[in-house]
């Protein structure tokens, strides 16, 4: 336990998030002792809090990205800190002025995660105007200027420490991506054999294929982007290697969706034959993590001992299986566990070849991926004005979101002008740090700030009684910038404790009497965290049911859209298809944001959660749908197989006419009739012949004392038995799928 906690902190102090917080201190403190240093102290507070505004928006992704936004940052914070600063004397202008520019400042919101950012600065930068006093023009000028060279400043010094090392941000993603992705195999393990904790572990899969998603977009964006920009280069070629075996090997485990019935049916009594393939998982998954924790701290990589074994008993297993159950009785459970077993070989191959690319061998891999085919993997964020102006509308959460942002802000400076409170722009500082558009990640903010608020608050006024001394003041000030700001993402709460320790020991530098800065500051988050709460909850609240429809039908349209991708991939054979590929990622990206939405839902009031379980069942149907096609689709990508049958496409083809059904009841269209059952059931009949066919002529060769199994035969048994159970099953999933959104139309209808 000790030895774990000690490794999670040697990966902190290594990590990405660490590096921006030591950025981030190194860049006020800069300008801060050299302006000391030079006599002209009196503005380096302004430059200080430039960099503070702007250095927000500095997250991982293409380098061009990141320099556009803190520019863009820098335009608006300075604007907005100079109207702001005019204003203030008067106060109708100010309410006024305070009003359009937090509508126009959040809705930037719209633009992705980095606009949302570039948001959080303008609106930050709003609060401190208001606690700056600038008396004359002369002084607000001045300091709306070195504001904006603070940015520039934090600007430089983050492109030069990204020259030193300029790959310490892919490091970090990387390595994430590797952790939840061994997380998510040792899940799937759990899976095998947990037959009563199964909803709860198919809902932390639900979580991690949504954090995974996430994690395959940045590393897109920051691998593929850059390769176009500069070209290729050993360590850019190296990373976007280990990417596409994650890549593989998260469809892989996708789409190795087993069907628990058949698995209680073979082995409810067998358990003990499953037991190999779950600890075949298990030495992967752990494998995963280590070597994730390797790309961060560096070291030798672990011997493949532990996985040849693993490996070597699930081989084993299968024989263990047959000779206990006896063919032909065991050959169902045998082809389940053969398939299974080949699907983990797949695996253990691509944390191989993610092992050789680490180990630097030469030669570990050739990348065949065009610029031209990279380009189709990257999900570009739009940046047209048109979003902006299409956001403007309460059909819109973003708009939603700003108009309760807006009102807030505007009744936290209307009671801190009434009741004269002292500091009221920290109200509206903790309005703006803790309000999120969905109500669970609010409630969830709200709990941490205030947790992470009165903590910190004990920390410091622990330290203020102990000692006065303003150099231990500004040691602790800096340590807590540099902690608050490298645990914000990872940790809200620890980060939020460091903030406002932060906060409280830079106004124990200015105001002797830090005990009353403490209160004010406990009881102006109390104040702004209600105020949010509430605000949240009762002004055009954002409730997860509302928004389902969209985030279903993008789901449908893009696993229809992969279903013929993987029949064409059928027919063709052609297994670098970037015609398969693409609409492969795009249909991933679908379901994880599905199941994003639902995760949302489930954090709504109860009173809020409507028909939770028919949403949680059409979720999981997504799912299995889109793991169907995977597990087709991985088949064919990694066998030798036949020529697509006349039955194959007659199924196909049904169940593509239940989708595009299932589509119209969605948008409202006129459903397309849905084909003959008859034509269906004569196609499941040859299909299930064929597999019968071949199984009877093992059953021969086994009664003539042929025991070993060609390896084309049994290709071929393999084949004809995951088509024919593949397609019964996405055509079960279809027609289920569409009973329930036949359901959830005719309910959510009439809300």
């Amino acid at each position: 336990m000790v030895k774990d906690y000690l490794k999670s902190i040697e990966l902190f102090f290594k990590g990405s998030n660490f590096y921006r917080g030591l950025l981030l201190t190194c860049s006020i403190l800069i300008p801060l002792i050299l302006f000391y240093l030079i006599g002209i102290f009196a503005y380096a507070p302004s430059v200080a809090i430039g960099v503070f505004l702007n250095a927000p928006s500095d997250i991982p992704g293409s380098l061009r990205r990141k320099i556009n936004g803190i520019l863009l940052s820098v335009i608006i914070t300075t604007c907005t800190t100079c109207i702001i600063l005019f204003a203030k004397p008067f106060l109708p202008i100010l309410i006024l002025l305070l009003t359009v520019i937090t509508l126009f400042i959040s809705l930037i919101s719209a633009y992705g995660f980095r606009g949302s950012l570039i948001a959080f600065s303008g609106l930050l930068a709003i609060v401190i105007a208001l606690g700056v006093k600038k008396d004359t023009a002369t002084d607000i000028l001045i300091h709306s200027v070195l504001i904006a060279c603070g940015g520039l400043w934090y600007l430089l010094f983050s492109l030069f420490s990204h020259w030193i090392i300029p790959k310490k941000d892919e490091d970090q993603v990387i390595s994430q991506t590797l952790l939840l992705t061994g997380k998510y195999l040792k899940v799937r393990a759990k899976l095998i054999t947990k037959k009563s904790k199964r909803i709860a572990l198919q809902n932390e899969l639900f979580s991690l294929q949504t954090q995974i998603s996430e994690k395959h977009e940045t590393l897109r964006e920051m691998l593929l982007t850059e390769r176009k920009r500069s070209g290729r280069s050993h360590f850019d070629e190296k990373r976007l290697l280990i990417f596409i075996s994650l890549v593989d090997i998260f469809e892989l485990a996708l789409a190795n969706n087993l069907d628990y019935t058949k698995i209680n049916t073979h082995f409810s009594e067998r358990k003990q034959h499953l037991k190999p393939f779950k600890n075949f998982n298990f030495v992967m998954g752990n494998h995963l993590i280590t070597l994730s924790e390797l790309v961060i701290k560096g070291g030798r990589i672990p011997t493949k001992n532990k996985l040849l074994k693993a490996l070597n008993k699930a081989s084993k297993g299968i024989k263990h299986y047959v000779d206990d159950v006896q063919l032909p009785k065991a050959r169902e459970g045998a082809m389940m566990l053969h398939n299974l077993y080949d699907y983990q070989k797949k695996l253990l191959y691509e944390i191989r070849a993610i092992r050789r690319v680490m180990a630097n061998v030469n030669n570990a891999s050739h990348l065949k991926l065009k610029d031209t085919e990279a380009a189709q993997f990257i999900t570009s964020q739009e940046y047209s004005p048109t979003i902006f102006f299409e956001n403007i509308s309460l059909k819109s959460p973003i708009f939603r979101h700003t108009l309760r942002l807006t009102i807030s802000i505007l009744v936290a400076f209307l009671l801190g002008q009434f009741f004269e409170i002292r500091n009221a722009y920290w109200i509206i500082l903790t309005i703006i740090v803790i309000m999120r558009p969905n109500y669970g990640l609010t409630k969830e903010r709200t709990k941490n700030r205030i947790l992470g608020t009165l903590i910190g608050a004990l920390f410091a006024i622990v330290i203020i009684m102990l000692t006065t001394n303003p150099i231990i003041y500004a040691i602790l000030a800096a340590i807590s910038l540099m902690f608050g700001f490298a645990l914000i993402q990872q940790n809200y709460r620890v980060g939020a404790t460091f903030i406002t320790t932060y906060i409280i020991f830079v106004y124990a530098l200015l105001d002797p009497n830090a005990m009353t800065v403490v209160k004010f500051r406990v009881i102006d988050t109390l104040i702004g965290a209600l105020i949010s709460f509430c605000a949240t909850y009762f002004l055009w609240p954002n409730w997860e049911y509302k928004n389902l429809d969209d985030v279903i039908e993008s789901v449908i349209k893009n696993n229809t859209i992969y279903l013929v991708a993987t029949k064409n991939l059928y027919h063709s054979k052609n297994t670098d298809n970037i015609n398969y590929k693409v609409p492969r990622k795009e249909a991933f990206l679908a379901v994880a944001n599905l199941n994003a939405a639902f995760q949302r839902m489930t954090q709504d009031p109860k009173s809020k959660q409507i028909e939770l379980d028919l949403i949680y069942n059409i979720v999981t149907l997504n799912h299995t749908f889109l793991a169907a096609i995977a597990s087709l689709g991985s088949f064919i990508q990694n066998h030798d197989t036949r020529d697509a049958s006349k039955q194959f496409d007659m199924f196909i083809n049904h169940i593509k006419t239940n989708l595009d059904y299932t589509l119209a009841l969605l948008t409202k269209q006129t459903p397309q009739p849905l084909t003959n059952n008859t034509n269906i059931s004569e196609a499941e009949d040859i299909l299930l012949y064929n597999f019968q066919k071949l199984s009877k002529k093992r059953n021969k060769e086994i009664e003539a004392g042929k025991t070993v199994i060609d390896k084309a035969l049994l290709n071929d048994l393999q084949e004809a038995y995951l088509v024919y159970n593949q397609l019964l099953w996405l055509k079960g999933l279809s027609e289920n799928l569409k009973k329930s959104t036949e359901k959830y139309v005719k309910i959510f209808n009439h809300i």
